[in-house]
């Protein structure tokens, strides 16, 4: 472990690691009392003596031992049957466009101003919006919006889309060796574009995929949509035997790129850029020792019944009959109640008892005996290696590291994607994914925790369990980082000014 990683780790105080130490080693500790008088009491007698106590004992219980077996051969194969069967990641592969997708700061707002339709204090607006946007200056955007004049049309948002598709797919296929016609479910998410035939139907034709193909479209899901459709292979994958499900997560840019003067909705022009990932999973047991992780948890949660959540990122038409997404005020507070919900049902899934017993003496002495303490907020660090949180804007990092007390070392990923690649929606977690394996970060039986917001609203994450230790010089397809991952960590400031055109 470097130097960097060893000081950007977590390091409990010495009494609270002691704790947690003594917690989470309790059950070895009976065992081997309990191992210890077992043997103390064998040791009186000879093996003669053992072995004709078992023999009486059989004799007198034959019957009985009989239905035993019988029960313990019953359950256990209701158990084979039943038990769900492991998703494995096999691999996944990030969409890198080309150089001349690229926009500065500076081209960004050449482009709005020449587009015309922005007033003055708009421009002014979102100079400011992406001068504390904490992107950087090689994000990327679609043809139809990056050329002058600027043409959003069908026909362009279709080759963004297959762009952004089939360019991270063929590198995931690559990678794997994996033949198309050998996927038996795809799993296609995009927000804010949905087309006639489907994207996911672009993906049949063009990989002329088998005619049984079990292939789902989901829009209008937001940024968490990804985990989504993690969640929805998953549990196609429990049905669908010894196949391949493929997941692709995107967004569309080019026909919602916003032409109005409503600054709710212009924020979303400011930091949402152009990408896409493409996720291969199986349930072969056969390619456990090939895939990278095991799929350990997926928890979902909906705050779709409150109004104030509904509404916070909401797609609709402005004054002017103009389409846009808005985005509330309220988004923060929202957001920060769908993740205590759902840590509240993740945490006892992977933390380690000394934090559950803390979290449960904390909720019985404010509830229960009325004390006024605080809340006591579990330490995830405890429980996972690595995070993974949607790089959905500079105060939405800020806000869960405060409240999760995560370190620069465990936000890194995070940061450094929405510097260098902007806000990417629901892809953001894999590009973060994918720069932790370039700086070789990623070893055996490491935990990964990906955490995304969207819109409805929803806070929806996902667990996995390396199954190897990555080495980052084997990453070179399907991994956008690896040429220039010797450039990050970056310095981000915060307030990068805009270079006014000479």
């Amino acid at each position: 472990m470097s130097g960097q990683e060893t000081a950007g780790r977590h390091s409990p105080g010495s009494l609270k690691l002691c704790y947690h130490l003594a917690v989470s080693n309790a059950h070895y500790l009976l065992l081997a009392t309990a191992a210890a008088a077992v043997v103390l009491h064998l040791s009186r007698h000879t093996f003669s003596d053992l072995t004709a106590a078992a023999q009486t004992a059989l004799a007198a219980n034959l019957s009985l031992t009989i239905a035993l077996l019988g029960v313990l051969a019953v359950l256990a194969t209701a158990y084979v049957l039943r038990r769900p069967r492991a998703v494995y990641l096999f691999d996944f592969a990030c969409y890198k466009p080309g150089p001349e997708h690229t926009v500065t700061r500076e081209i960004f707002m050449r482009q709005s101003a020449a587009a015309g339709v922005f007033t003055d204090d708009n421009l002014a607006f979102q100079r400011k919006i992406l001068e504390r946007s904490g992107l950087g200056q090689g994000t990327y955007f679609p043809k139809a919006v990056h050329n002058s004049p600027p043409n959003p049309c069908m026909a362009e948002a279709r080759a963004e889309a297959e762009a952004v598709m089939f360019g991270a797919i063929d590198q995931v296929l690559a990678k794997t060796g994996v033949r198309a016609r050998d996927i038996g479910i795809v799993v296609v998410n995009c927000s804010l574009f949905n087309p006639t035939p489907s994207l996911s139907a672009m993906i049949v034709n063009h990989y002329k995929l088998r005619g049984n193909v079990a292939s789902y479209n989901l829009g209008g899901m937001g940024c968490s949509a990804g985990l989504i459709s993690i969640d929805l292979a998953k549990q196609l994958l429990q049905v669908h035997r010894n196949t391949y499900a493929l997941v692709v997560s995107m967004e569309n840019i080019t026909l919602n790129w916003y032409w109005g003067n409503n600054r709710s909705m212009l924020i979303s022009n400011c930091i949402f850029r152009m990408g896409g990932a493409a996720v291969l999973l199986t349930n072969r047991s056969a390619d456990r020792r090939r895939a990278k992780y095991q799929l350990m948890h997926t928890v979902r949660t909906h705050r779709g019944p409150d109004g104030r959540a509904y509404r916070c990122v909401f797609q609709e038409e402005d004054e002017a009959g103009r389409v846009g997404v808005a985005i509330s005020k309220d988004l923060m507070a929202v957001a920060g109640e769908a993740l205590k919900t759902n840590i509240t049902t993740l945490g006892p899934l992977v933390l380690p008892m000394s934090e559950q017993i803390l979290f449960l003496a904390s909720l019985i002495g404010k509830k229960v005996l009325g004390l006024r303490i605080k809340p006591y907020m579990p330490d995830f660090k405890m429980a996972f290696e690595h995070f993974c949180i949607h790089a959905g804007g500079r105060a939405v990092l800020d806000t869960i590291e405060k409240n999760l007390d995560l370190s620069g070392w465990h936000m890194e990923p995070s940061r450094m994607t929405l510097y260098r690649w902007g806000n990417t929606s629901s892809s953001s977690l894999w590009y973060e994914l994918a720069y932790t394996e370039a700086q070789g970060r990623v070893r055996r039986g490491h935990r990964a925790w990906q955490i995304a917001f969207g819109s409805g609203l929803k806070c929806n994450s996902a667990v996995w369990c390396a199954l190897r230790t990555i080495n980052p010089a084997k990453e070179k397809c399907g991994n956008p980082w690896v040429e220039e991952v010797h450039q990050f960590p970056v310095e981000v400031p915060k307030v990068a000014s805009v270079v006014a055109a000479s």
